[in-house]
């Protein structure tokens, strides 16, 4: 039996990453939890102060398949490389041929650019590129395979 677990980002900007992770992954915003009709009316119903509403946000994948991922507002910055990043796989693994897997993994690193991430490099294996490293909104790494 496995355990079921959570991802969680600390973060400045909790919505605002959410809502990069949701472009990046095709997951959606977190349902409120049974016996609430949004998340408003669960933090009301737990009295959470009106200024602390925005310091967390989680995302689902719409399937279920995926673990939930969840955003909490600290108020340190990022200081160092991630030691756990993401990789968004979009291209089909090395086993698809270059020629189709390489422009699914352009346009979507093109696309997370678009919706705030930053291009940190991009990787060649045997002569061509093969991922790209990207920087979230917030500065961690992803990549996109």
């Amino acid at each position: 039996m496995t355990t079921p677990f959570t991802l969680t980002f600390d973060c400045a900007a909790p919505g605002a990453l959410a809502a990069f992770w949701c472009e990046a992954l095709g997951y959606v915003p977190a349902a409120p939890p049974a016996g609430f009709d949004s998340w408003e009316q669960w933090l009301i119903r737990f009295e959470v102060p009106e200024d602390e509403w925005d310091d967390g946000a989680a995302i689902e994948d719409p399937g279920g398949a995926g673990p939930r991922i969840s955003f909490l507002k600290v108020p340190e910055p990022k200081t160092a490389k991630n030691r756990i990043h993401l990789d968004v796989q979009v291209g089909g693994g090395r086993a698809t041929p270059w020629e189709e897997r390489w422009p699914k993994v352009r346009a979507k690193a093109d696309r997370l650019i678009a919706a705030g991430a930053t291009e940190q490099a991009v990787f060649d294996l045997e002569g061509r590129p093969d991922h790209v490293v990207l920087l979230d909104p917030e500065g961690n790494e992803l990549c996109v395979v």
